[in-house]
């Protein structure tokens, strides 16, 4: 369903602009983009970045505890988002066929593809240890954020 709401005044995306302005370290870039949602967004326990790498998603800058280091495209919500090219947000994570479950205490999640000129670079990935954490206005508003965090990347 579509968002008509324009978030590209958001004071998260205003924060994104500026931490990011003149950076053309990607590392750096989403080092910085990860702590700033997990500053930003609550109830969450993951939020991190996986990239693609010889056609598999690698683990990437994130904010929470160890997680799974490797991904393959098409599996788990991660790899589906990315094989997709588009959000995938889930209410209940272990109700999704081969959910990969890195941290046992992870409820629901929302994953977010990045792609670099119509390419696939990665995804976006966030935990939360309650159902239903993710609604619509949340997805539009981290969809604006990766779009505006591609620009960076690109």
């Amino acid at each position: 369903m579509p968002h008509s709401t324009d978030y590209s005044n958001h004071t998260l995306i205003k924060q994104l602009i500026a931490l990011s302005a003149e950076e053309t370290n990607h590392i750096a870039l989403l080092s910085n983009a990860s702590a700033l949602l997990n500053e930003y967004l609550d109830d969450i326990n993951w939020v991190g970045f996986y990239l693609l790498q010889d056609e598999t998603l690698i683990l990437g800058p994130f904010q929470g505890k160890p997680a799974c280091i490797r991904i393959e495209i098409g599996k788990g919500v991660c790899g589906t988002a990315l094989l997709k090219q588009q959000t995938e947000r889930v209410d209940d994570v272990q109700a999704f066929p081969g959910h990969i479950a890195c941290d046992a205490a992870s409820r629901s999640e929302i994953v977010i593809p990045i792609l670099i000129h119509d390419k696939p670079y990665g995804v976006l990935d966030i935990d939360s240890p309650s159902y239903h954490r993710f609604d619509h206005s949340d997805q539009a508003l981290l969809e604006t954020f990766v779009h505006t965090l591609e620009q960076f990347l690109s």
